[in-house]
């Protein structure tokens, strides 16, 4: 790595003591990382208080050196992997030692998982971006060990993902546990509706109201159960007050995407019309649409769009995040943005919707403005806000928290006796 392409100065101070043969330089550089943690995050060289540097490094294996080592920050190599060019995401070995180096100058409220893929065959296979080829490259990338940040799991044998918060990123006060002791925990069960595997996920102390449960379905129920850990998130909102007592119901969907969540009528009135009566017969939850929200993510983000549009009388409230409103693709006889469309055009449903969507989506930030617009135009109660990061469960778990919250949350939708009350 030259002088010209080493612009963190953490890095240009271990360069130098390296070239004076200071005894111990590089040991004394990882021992600081170990304690601060990685990446490394120093001031912007522009001097942008709104901006930082932040430099991912890795330790090289001396049992198994590494040819060359891709970052992988997601969305933002992603961009370029689209683009089909992976070569400006090649990590740099700083000359003389053992710590491969890669900057990137971002916003101060950036958030983004991330992984290391050390490669040790040629470099143009490593850089290969075809869809094949990426896929293998996301089975074998692997997290940052010196990263003091919770780990973000995956699913499928895929290594977990280091996450970067940085200092300006919304807070996420219920993805992690404070240290303050663990909140009571509700109780989880794996059931079968109609043949198709749901978890529930049952608030502390369910069963003791008469008062029914609200509930609130999340499309794509096996990512949630594990990568997220919604879990423990919901129990940690309940115990701070940020959630009233919720039953979720988390709705595999993951082997059926193309089918129910391309705004799938058959799917969505199966929500409403078997799964949400099981759960209020099983379960205690309410019938109020009011009470009832559906959430998902991309492809889900535009399922429970259109779930609140189809079917406002059993679904009111919404939370999409990052949601497909391209959709559909190649499609003359609906068109692109059918489901914008629709808002557009129907009469208006009474719901409510929050939306979020990441700065860095250049493949869906236009359309969720546009989506946002005519919601507004029309009069929707709807809720919109651009975060800095991608396409990422490290952002869409704490969003999820948030709309959960401010849509079940709002003490005015939540009267002390649900007219479902001992029925």
């Amino acid at each position: 790595m030259t002088a010209t392409a080493l612009p963190s100065p953490s890095l240009r101070a271990l360069r130098d003591a390296v070239r004076a043969r200071i005894p111990g330089a590089e040991a004394e550089f990882w021992l600081r990382a170990e304690l601060t943690g990685t990446p490394l995050v120093e001031p912007d060289p522009e001097g942008d208080p709104a901006h930082r540097l932040v430099t991912f490094v890795r330790r090289e294996d001396p049992d198994r050196p590494a040819a060359d080592v891709l970052l992988l920050l997601h969305t933002v190599t992603d961009r370029d992997r689209h683009a089909g060019d992976l070569t400006g995401h090649l990590m740099h070995r700083v000359t003389g030692t053992g710590v491969w180096a890669l900057s990137h100058r971002l916003r101060a409220d950036h958030r983004a998982s991330y992984q290391f893929l050390p490669g040790h065959g040629t470099r143009e296979e490593l850089l290969r971006t075809d869809r094949i080829s990426w896929r293998a490259t996301l089975d074998r990338a692997v997290p940052d060990p010196l990263s003091r940040t919770p780990l973000l799991p995956a699913q499928g044998g895929r290594h977990p993902s280091s996450v970067l918060s940085m200092p300006d990123a919304p807070p996420q006060p219920y993805v992690a546990d404070d240290g303050d002791g663990a909140p009571a925990c509700g109780t989880t069960l794996v059931r079968e509706v109609d043949g198709r595997r749901v978890t529930v996920r049952l608030p502390p102390g369910h069963g003791s109201s008469a008062v029914p449960h609200a509930v609130a379905v999340l499309l794509d129920g096996e990512m949630w159960g594990s990568v997220p850990a919604a879990g423990g998130m919901l129990d940690r909102m309940h115990a701070d007050g940020a959630l009233p007592p919720t039953v979720a119901l988390l709705v595999d969907t993951m082997d059926h995407r193309m089918d129910d969540l391309s705004c799938s009528g058959t799917f969505v009135d199966w929500l409403a019309d078997t799964l949400l009566p099981w759960a209020r017969a099983e379960y205690g939850t309410t019938s109020r649409p009011g009470r009832t929200l559906i959430a998902g993510q991309s492809a889900g983000g535009l399922t429970a769009a259109f779930a609140a549009y189809r079917r406002p009388d059993r679904f009111g409230l919404a939370v999409s995040q990052s949601g497909s409103f391209w959709w559909p693709e190649n499609d003359p006889e609906r068109g692109e943005e059918w489901l914008t469309r629709q808002y557009a055009t129907g009469h208006r449903r009474p719901v409510r919707l929050w939306l979020e969507v990441g700065l860095q989506e250049w493949m869906l930030l236009a359309e969720n403005r546009r989506l946002r617009n005519v919601l507004r135009a029309r009069g929707y109660d709807v809720s919109y806000r651009e975060f800095n990061g991608g396409h990422d469960y490290a952002c869409w778990r704490g969003g999820l928290a948030d709309g959960l919250s401010a849509l079940l949350g709002d003490t005015d939708e939540a009267p002390g006796r649900d007219e479902d009350a001992g029925r």
